[in-house]
């Protein structure tokens, strides 16, 4: 006997959500499980329930070691905000914002033939350092 499609939208009965949650929370727990020791891989889930008790599992190590090879590995997030790198305050992020902006304007200017705007080297070199970045933003879009 074969099994109805379930349509994906919220379960509104509360026992039969949580029955759901129980048994999809083990299935999935499972297959990390086998996953993990048919490819080696190494595998971090968190699962937060409704009524915000955790169920993890680190299938080598602990949670904590997965999460901070994830964060050595992912740079962004080092970037960011560094250990010793407190997150900038409002008033001076906006600040570095409206001067980021300003100098992308003046750059679009200046490259659309508005010869009456003078960039320093300073602000070439900025200029220059955020073309790239965003072409490989572009490149990364196409590509993947």
């Amino acid at each position: 006997m074969a099994r109805g499609k379930i349509q994906m939208k919220r379960i509104e009965n509360a026992v039969h959500r949580q029955v759901t949650f129980c048994k999809r929370r083990a299935g999935l727990l499972k297959k990390a499980k086998e996953l993990s020791v048919l490819c080696d891989a190494d595998i971090g889930i968190m699962i937060f329930s409704t009524h915000g008790k955790l169920y993890e599992l680190a299938t080598k190590g602990t949670m904590e070691g997965l999460i901070e090879r994830y964060m050595k590995k992912s740079g962004a997030a080092e970037t960011e905000v560094g250990e010793g790198n407190p997150p900038p305050e409002p008033r001076k992020e906006s600040l570095m914002l409206k001067q980021e902006i300003e100098l992308l304007q003046k750059g679009l200017s200046y490259m659309h033939g508005g010869r009456t705007a003078t960039m320093t080297l300073d602000e070439l070199d900025a200029l220059e350092r955020h073309l790239e970045i965003w072409m490989c933003h572009i490149r990364t879009a196409k590509y993947c």
